[in-house]
């Protein structure tokens, strides 16, 4: 089997991430843990854009914008999250992330329980009609 799109990248957000939690842990505002990944992401030497405005159009007009929690390396979407549980509408959420910026990998990660969750997404580029 073939290595992963980013594997380095997105293991190193992990290890981040990790880090974050294992200090932290559980209970407190998405926004804290935000601020505290962007430090150890910084501390690590990794590169990163916070709160990132991508704008969704629709057959040419502008109709919206997300807005991404944190790109690493420009290359995967870092959506945070601060639950008890991650539910499927999360992960479309971020499938929609990875298609308006026209990125293929994110990590959903969520430190809102004892353990730190996360989820691999990743968007499949087709080419063709179909």
């Amino acid at each position: 089997m073939g290595k992963l799109l980013h594997a380095d990248i997105t293991e190193q957000v992990l290890g981040a991430a990790f880090a974050v939690h294992s200090t932290l842990g559980p209970g407190f505002l998405e926004s804290i843990y935000e601020e505290a990944l962007c430090h150890e992401l910084q501390l690590r030497g990794m590169g990163y854009e916070r709160q990132v405005t991508v704008p969704i159009t629709y057959k040419g007009a502008k109709v919206g914008i997300h807005v991404l929690d944190l790109i690493v390396n420009g290359k995967v979407v870092i959506e945070l999250k601060a639950i008890t549980e991650v539910a499927d509408i999360h992960r479309a959420i971020v499938l929609s992330y990875l298609a308006a910026s026209k990125l293929s990998v994110a990590i959903l990660i969520n430190f809102g329980q004892q353990s730190l969750t996360s989820k691999r997404v990743v968007r499949e580029v087709r080419s063709g009609p179909f």
